[in-house]
């Protein structure tokens, strides 16, 4: 069962998620914020598998939440739900810790597919927020470009062969079950070495593993 925490400053927004999590029989909500000092509060409390949460909230931002339960939380997966698809919020979401990104005028059925993905240890991305990432990491001065290819091609070469290996998987956004299917091993196994990776690559999260994957030319852009 996923164990979901809900935070949104809108009840009818609240309700309708909830809704929609519910018709799945796999994920269940065990706690629901209005705010987002209460909603790190109940994530340090009830320590749920995904964070689910808007931008917009009193107290404190969505943004500055996800952070805080990213750092203190880290068995948390945090996603944004959110109307804001501006370049500012994601890259202050992904560089924060969430794993997730999606929009609020999304189907149910992608609210879903993004809550499975996150609790699996995987990264999901709305289309259009994907999009968005690719384009601002193909954008730039070629100089621009070439100086983030070198840093994350320094950053790979910490990196075992077998690392690499997840790690290109990872920026596929492959989930940790998946990956074990691939390479053959269990699913703990994989764990350990996304753990090391990240601590290699000295990021927070996959989604930012899955940059420096794509960066150093190690997944087609068309997979990120």
């Amino acid at each position: 069962m996923i164990r979901v925490l809900l935070a949104d400053d809108e009840p009818l927004i609240r309700a309708g998620v909830r809704a929609v999590l519910s018709a799945d029989q796999g994920i269940e909500v065990v706690a629901e914020a209005a705010d987002g000092r209460e909603a790190v509060e109940l994530a340090r409390s009830h320590r749920p598998d995904v964070a689910l949460l808007d931008i917009m909230m009193p107290r404190l931002d969505g943004l500055a939440a996800a952070a805080e339960i990213s750092a203190g939380v880290p068995g948390t997966g945090v996603i944004m739900l959110t109307t804001f698809a501006e370049d500012e919020h994601i890259a202050r979401a992904l560089s924060g810790g969430a794993s997730g990104y999606l929009l609020k005028l999304g189907a149910p059925g992608e609210l879903l597919s993004g809550v499975h993905a996150v609790a699996q240890g995987a990264a999901y991305l709305s289309p259009q927020i994907a999009q968005r990432v690719i384009t601002a990491l193909t954008s730039g001065t070629a100089g621009g470009r070439m100086t983030r290819a070198a840093r994350a091609r320094e950053q790979v070469a910490r990196l075992t062969d077998r690392e690499r290996e997840v790690l290109s998987l990872v920026g596929a956004g492959c989930s940790n079950a998946e990956i074990a299917r691939r390479l053959h091993v269990v699913e703990g196994t994989v764990k350990v070495f996304v753990s090391a990776i990240l601590r290699s690559l000295e990021v927070r999260n996959r989604v930012q593993a899955a940059i420096v994957a794509y960066e150093a030319g190690l997944v087609d852009e068309r997979h990120l």
